[in-house]
This record gives structure tokens, sequence and C-alpha cells, in this order.
């Protein structure tokens, strides 16, 4: 996720966006520049986003305090395992640094809640936003703006799923109790952007394991059936599946990641593309937090609503272990 920030603030930065690359931090920092390293499950940059660097002029560290204390720091993209994130974005904030901070924010509700609250008193008023980036994936925010606008009429059903085969470059990734499987680390996406769309649940039941469910939301006032299926316990020749069928009163959408066109829309008996921007939602939680830390935006994401979603994945939790629905407590 390093390599993944990193090309989309180059990508902004060859935009004149006014960023400029000043430090990189790892337990190994010159191997930053080396080529061969590791690459996503999404698709691979062309070319390694370190090429893009002038290496004489980046401050390479091992300590994140360290890279926090540095002046010409602004802000930080934190790209570590889940497990360092809040006691790293609260360290940073300390210092007044700004922090896009990857998800999961945490595998506990109470510890994403302390960071939520050192968010809210940060130093110099920092920022403090999780990476959720189908909020501004294309596509997905087409489809977030027709609900809220109701374009359509009401959402009748919503499935979302994202089905991929265990991360495999790096060892992180086998240890659930580090990773809390797919239901903290994949599913996230989506049940953060149901949140988003429809509101916070009243109940959850989920099925299956923490490496592959299938989670049913339960709303008084809102759809009657909104599903999210996700899971990474496919073979590793399993292509990464990132798809939503949306049925409308007036309409259905479809998204499927790879397939052309990306997003379909039947309506009025007739099927056509939807044309979307070109990009992909870490370009835009990039140029998002960008805007908001220059304070012209609000932000879109927050770790207040961080601790919220957290806490209703611990409920899935304990609905897949229950093996019953879950009612979530109101959010603070």
């Amino acid at each position: 996720m390093g390599r993944t920030h990193l090309a989309a603030w180059n990508a902004a930065r060859a935009e004149g966006l006014g960023v400029r690359i000043t430090a990189l931090c790892d337990r190994e920092p010159e191997r930053a520049f080396d080529d061969a390293g590791a690459r996503g499950n999404i698709e691979a940059e062309a070319e390694s986003p370190f090429a893009a660097l002038e290496r004489d002029q980046v401050h390479l560290f091992q300590k994140p305090e360290a890279l926090f204390a540095d002046p010409e720091v602004d802000a930080i993209s934190l790209c570590t395992p889940t497990d360092t994130h809040v006691p790293l974005a609260r360290a940073a904030l300390e210092e007044g640094k700004h922090v896009l901070l990857e998800k999961p924010v945490s595998l506990s509700a109470d510890e994403a809640q302390l960071l939520a609250e050192s968010a809210a008193d940060a130093r110099g008023g920092a920022l403090c936003m999780p990476a959720m980036c189908m909020r501004f994936w294309p596509g997905w925010s087409w489809l977030r703006e027709r609900v809220k606008g109701g374009d359509f009429g009401q959402v009748r059903s919503a499935v979302f799923r994202r089905l991929a085969s265990r991360p495999g470059w790096s060892e992180f990734y086998s240890d659930t109790k580090r990773t809390g499987g797919a239901l903290f680390d994949l599913h996230v996406h989506d049940a953060d952007f149901v949140r988003w769309c429809f509101g916070a649940p009243q109940a959850v039941t989920c099925a299956g394991t923490r490496d592959h469910l299938t989670a049913l939301y339960h709303y008084e006032s809102g759809p009657a059936s909104v599903v999210a299926e996700g899971g990474w316990d496919h073979d590793p020749g399993h292509p990464f599946r990132m798809h939503f069928t949306v049925v409308f009163e007036r309409a259905t959408c479809d998204f499927e990641l790879g397939r052309d066109p990306v997003l379909r829309l039947a309506q009025g008996g007739e099927s056509q593309a939807v044309e979307l921007p070109a990009g992909s939602g870490y370009d835009g939680e990039v140029r998002h937090f960008l805007a908001a830390v220059r304070g012209e935006v609000p932000l879109a994401a927050t770790t207040q609503e961080a601790a919220a979603l957290t806490a209703q994945l611990e409920a899935e939790v304990a609905s897949l272990e229950r093996g019953e629905r879950v009612l979530l407590s109101p959010a603070p």
C-alpha cells in the first residue's frame, strides 16, 4: 500500500497540485528504490513509483519518530500493519502532521475511538483521514450520488462482492490475529460503503468465516435487502473481483471491475454504459485529503466514522461466532 499511495501522490504532483515527496520511512529504507518490491492485488503500476523521485532529495528514515519530527514533512501516508495504526497516527498528530491512514484503522472499536479523540484535539488542527478509497472510486462515488439524490427512486436491494486470494506479499496476512481476516481487511470496504450510502444498520446477520463471509444488513427504514460478501480464501489463480448490483425503483446498475464497460445502467427497458472519469479511488482519496488539508473541503471520511465502523465489524464477528442476528448500538 505504500507503493500505491506513492503512485497516487506522484500523479497529484504531476498534475501540479503542489505536492513534494520529502521523506520515506521503512525498516529497510534503501529497499524503497528497489524496483523488485511487491505489488498490490488490484493492478500493478506500469513502472515503479520510486522512479519518479529524486533520490538525493528524499530523506530516508528507519524510525517513524524521526519522520514525524522532520520539519519538512507536513502530511503522512501511513501504510503499516493494522496493529501499528493507532499508536503511529496518534504520535504523528502530536507532532502536528496530517495523516492519511490506511484501513482498517484498528481491530478494536475502543482503540479506534481513542484515535478519534486524539484527532479531535490534534496539534495545530492536524487532520487524520481513514483511507476509505471506495468512497472515491469512479462508479462507486457515482452510485452514492444516485442513492442520495434519489435519481431512480428508492433502493430496493443492493449486493456487494469483494473476492480475492489472500495477499501473499507479506507474512502479516497469514496472521488472522493481526489482520482480523478478510472481514476486517477486505470486507471493511463494503461495510463502510454500505454505511456511507444507507447509514448505520440497526442489526447484522453474518454467515461464514472471518476469511469468507456474507453479511446481511437490517434496516428499519431503508432497502429491504443489503448484502455484502467478502473473502480472500480463493486459489491464488483467482482474479480479484469487485462488484455491485443495486436495484432502484426505476433502474438497475451493475459494476464489475475489469469488465468493459465497467458500469452499466438498465433503465426504461434499455441497458447502457456509464462513462466514468479516469483514475482510481487511491487517486481520488489523495486529492480529497490534499484539499481538506488546505481547508478547501471538509473530510469525507473521519476517524469517528472509522470508530463506528469498527464497532459494526465487531458485531459482525459476534454474529459469525453466535450464529444469530446482532443488534448494533447507536453511534455516539
